[in-house]
């Protein structure tokens, strides 16, 4: 069996911390074989650096995707070697790739990043035919799973999204909202879907947040910069999927939800 612990978003240096704390002891108990982490809020909620990345490897996340802040930190990491995703729908000649092939033991996992277009600024390429177009170079390889990170706002185009790919991929997940929902499954066909796989970072505020600019935002309709704290309670959101690699298909799915405090 193929185990893959899948962690959300990491926002900022505290979920930095949170997954440091964590992280170590979820994979001592869960075994899993591969760790993959969305990154896209790792410094300081928006983009990525190498300090961050690297941060994050060295406890144990081995792959990373991402979503529309991929290059708030400008393009350079993408045209190195690191275990870094962004979205594959982004237009052509942007730096980058939106999808690998780990080797991890006698396991090949196919891992994809996908953005969604529904509320997004940018007018990123149609995920569902990028999807279709990278599946179909994949139809006779000798696979273990394929993952797919969709990171979208509606929660409609996700689960569109999971229906389109049903019976084609080993696990559909949602990422961006920063909230775990209710959702997980395996379907009939044996994927494992999520429509958010929710946050590593503060708490007790908006999605990350400190929530007293963020409501003084809702409350005067002028927009004020959001604060991350540095300390306070914490969340470790995160799954657990069990597949069967001569399948591809999944077995199980389990979600972690971790509450802790961090000073």
């Amino acid at each position: 069996m193929l185990k893959i612990l899948f962690i959300g978003d990491i926002v900022g240096k505290l979920g930095r911390k949170t997954v440091a704390k964590l992280l170590p002891q979820f994979k001592k108990e869960l075994k899993p074989d591969l760790v993959i982490a969305n990154a896209e809020n790792l410094a300081h909620g928006k983009g990525i650096t190498e300090a961050t990345l690297k941060e994050m490897m060295e406890v144990g996340v081995d792959w990373f995707t991402n979503g529309d802040h991929a290059f708030d930190s400008g393009t350079e990491l993408y045209n190195r070697a690191l275990p870094i995703l962004r979205p594959a729908n982004y237009p052509p000649g942007v730096a980058g790739k939106g999808w690998t092939i780990i080797e991890k033991d006698k396991f090949k996992i196919l891992l994809i990043n996908l953005l969604g277009r529904v509320f997004m600024k940018q007018n990123f390429d149609c995920p569902f035919r990028k999807l279709d177009e990278i599946l179909t170079n994949f139809t006779n390889k000798n696979l273990s799973a394929i993952i797919v990170d969709i990171h979208a706002d509606a929660t409609s185009e996700k689960i569109a999204l999971a229906h389109h790919t049903d019976g084609r991929v080993t696990a559909c997940l949602g990422t961006h909202t920063h909230v775990m929902t209710a959702d997980y499954q395996i379907t009939k066909k044996g994927m494992a879907y999520i429509t958010d796989l929710g946050m590593a970072g503060y708490a007790e505020g908006v999605i990350g947040s400190a929530k007293e600019s963020i409501i003084k935002t809702y409350l005067e309709q002028i927009k004020y910069p959001a604060v991350l704290p540095e300390t306070g309670r914490v969340i470790f959101n995160a799954i657990l999927i069990t597949i069967d690699p001569e399948t591809k298909k999944a077995i199980s799915i389990k979600p972690i939800m971790k509450f802790i405090n961090i000073n």
